[in-house]
Parts: structure tokens; sequence; C-alpha cells
């Protein structure tokens, strides 16, 4: 199936890229990688009046670390994250989502903007931004505005964007001594969506006391989801095998998945408790100076 006609465009300043999407009035969609939109429009689940590429815009691909943050542009592609020093060193869960993002073709071309902004819940990136607590900055008419990632997916597809702003960075708070973090994600094979998938940040204190938790989970809901309860929880444990099954438990009731090809409602939740257990085991492991 091929998609209706569209206007297409190609902008070389942000500045040219809203003025495109605002003079469309919901009508336009930002073109980055394409490899989640193109498949959409051909099967006419998308059907926009015109497409924006983004990819002559400058100064949107950088992945860097300041004192306070790690800042990722937007049209970085996904790849990056697995081949970055920082991410691989300090926020490790990034190059655990990179590696798991479809197939080579994908990651090269997919962006870390276009997997942030789409809002399908079965993206990789958007559970680990939850845990991470990171924030998006977006680009709009009005100027730009910083959006945190635990209130930005409202329901599937739909987030806290408006249809005239365009996501230009994703924020991390900067990762502190004995962080730790990890992504897991279960498959039916390689390159599929996630069956159930958790991210988990945490640090492990001098004390061996967990701080500053964090859980994020993938494809188990309308949304990507944050296990708030299951995060609290975890804040002045010690990782002991209770602990990491309680946290398992609290997780699986923050899911809210729905029965499909990839089994049925109870199998998707004992899927989270079971990979949340293990997440965050990694994470500890991790945090304390381990693979």
């Amino acid at each position: 199936m091929y998609p209706p006609n569209f206007e297409y465009y190609a902008p070389t300043t942000l500045d040219e890229a809203i003025g495109l999407l605002d003079q469309h009035q919901g009508e336009a969609k930002v073109l980055a990688g394409g490899q989640s939109l193109i498949g959409m429009m051909k099967l006419r689940l998308a059907q926009p009046a015109a497409l924006v590429d983004i990819n002559r815009i400058p100064d949107l691909s950088y992945v860097r670390e300041d004192a306070s943050a790690l800042a990722i542009g937007a049209l970085t592609r996904t790849a990056e994250l697995g081949r970055s020093d920082v991410i691989r060193a300090r926020y490790a869960i990034l190059a655990d989502a990179g590696r798991e993002i479809a197939d080579p073709t994908v990651r090269n071309w997919g962006t870390v903007g276009g997997n942030l902004s789409h809002g399908d819940p079965g993206n990789d990136l958007p559970a680990c931004m939850l845990a991470l607590n990171a924030e998006y900055v977006a680009q709009g008419p009005k100027g730009r505005r910083t959006i945190p990632a635990r209130k930005f997916y409202q329901d599937s597809f739909v987030t806290a964007l408006g249809p005239s702003e365009v996501l230009v960075e994703a924020r991390v708070p900067r990762a502190g001594p004995g962080s730790g973090s990890a992504y897991s994600k279960m498959e039916r094979k390689v390159g599929d969506y996630a069956t159930a998938a958790v991210g988990v940040r945490l640090a492990v204190a001098k004390s061996g006391a967990i701080e500053g938790a964090g859980i994020g989970l993938t494809n188990v809901g309308p949304t990507a989801i944050y296990a708030a309860a299951a995060s609290d929880f975890l804040n002045g444990k010690t990782g002991s095998a209770a602990d990491l099954e309680k946290a398992g438990e609290l997780a699986a009731s923050a899911s809210a998945p729905v029965a499909d090809n990839r089994g049925p409602v109870e199998f998707k939740r004992d899927m989270v408790r079971v990979w949340t257990r293990r997440t965050v085991a990694h994470a500890i492991a991790r945090a304390k100076g381990g693979a």
C-alpha cells in the first residue's frame, strides 16, 4: 500500500521548520529518521498533509555531558547510544536500549528525538528516560520549554508536544558517584517489539543503601510507564533477594498490558515481575563496579 499524496518540505533552520508546522495547524508531521512514521504512512495509519524533514537542520545531533546533565540532540541516531564512551561508561541503560532497538538499519537511521516523541508504547527509549528522570526540550512558535519525561506521555501516540513544536533535546541528570543503570528486554525474536522490557536507574551509597531509584516499563500499557511505587520502595533498601522480589511485584502491579500475539495479560505481568528483579540486580552490580 502507498500513502496518500502529501507535501514535502526540507527546511534548513529550526525556525523555518516550526513555521511550517505552525502553518499547517496540526496537519504536518516532523520527519527525522522516519523508521516509524513512514511505515505507518504506507499502511495509511498516519495520513499527514505534509512532512517537514528536519535532517538538514544543523547542530541537532550530539551527545555531551556538562556539570549538571547529559544532553542528547534530537537528530542523534540511536546507534550512537551504543558507541558513545560517556553513555557506555555512565548511562549504560541507554547503551543497553540502543542495542535492543530493531535492527542495524533502523538504529542507523532512527533518531533519539523520533523514538522519544512518537509516543509508541513499544519504543525502547521512553521507559529509559522515565527511569532516568529526564527532561525534554521542545521548541515552538513561543520559544523553548522543558517538559519532564514523566509528564510527557499521555496516551498511545499522544504526547505533551504541541502541533507546532519540535523536540530538540533530551536532558538526563548527571550520573553521580555509585550510579548504575540497565535495560532488559524480553522479545519473541531479535528486532521485535518487547513483550515486556524494564529500565532501571539507581545509586548505591557507601552504606550500601539504594538511592534515587527509577524504574520504567516498555510495552505493557498504553504508554511507557513509570513504576513509582516500585521505585520508591527500593530507596533505602539494600537490594536483598526479598527487596528485588517486592520491587518486581510492585512494578507488575503498575503495568497494564493487553493480551495479543505476544502473550496473555497474566504472562506479561509476570514477565514484568521477573525482568524487574533481574534488571534491578544488574543495575546494582553496575553501581558497585560490576560489568
